[in-house]
């Protein structure tokens, strides 16, 4: 069961464009992202970059590579790698059924937003399949068909 509810304010940090144009979004769940100090202060400054990066299971738990989070301007000596490998905080059996899902039928883990949720940095995490060339003409088709019918509307 994916967890959308968004009841409580949240904070946009940064937002992967990229992905819902590139793949076919199965399933999103809501993760926490395990930080350092001045990797939390440096997303409070707005540095991260989600186009890049996916989540990969090894050993039973969920981690997310290429995440590019900046380095902190007052970091100094303590600063962080910026674009290290993070552990997310999913509950086990969604940790299962999502090794279920990369392993047999080869689904991919893409992070869509990342955002402060009381205080938390969370990461909308989500079960893709990659679209074809034809199915995103078809998408951009769609959506410039929606956008010409709203405009006539709206002229009416």
């Amino acid at each position: 069961m994916a967890n959308t509810d968004t009841e409580e304010p949240t904070e946009l940090i940064a937002r992967n464009k990229r992905a819902r144009h590139d793949y076919e979004i199965l399933d999103t769940w809501e993760c926490g992202v395990v930080l350092t100090g001045t990797e939390v202060k440096a997303l409070r400054e707005g540095r991260a970059n989600l186009t890049d990066a996916f989540g990969v299971i090894k050993d039973n738990e969920v981690f997310l590579l290429n995440l590019h989070i900046g380095s902190y301007g007052q970091g100094n000596v303590f600063n962080h790698e910026p674009t290290r490998t993070r552990k997310l905080l999913m509950h086990r059996r969604e940790i299962r059924r999502l090794i279920g899902a990369v392993e047999r039928q080869g689904l991919t883990l893409v992070p869509l937003d990342l955002y402060f949720k009381s205080g938390r940095v969370k990461a909308r995490l989500a079960l893709v399949r990659g679209k074809q060339q034809h199915d995103k003409r078809e998408d951009l088709k769609k959506r410039d068909a929606e956008r010409e019918i709203a405009r006539a509307l709206n002229k009416r």
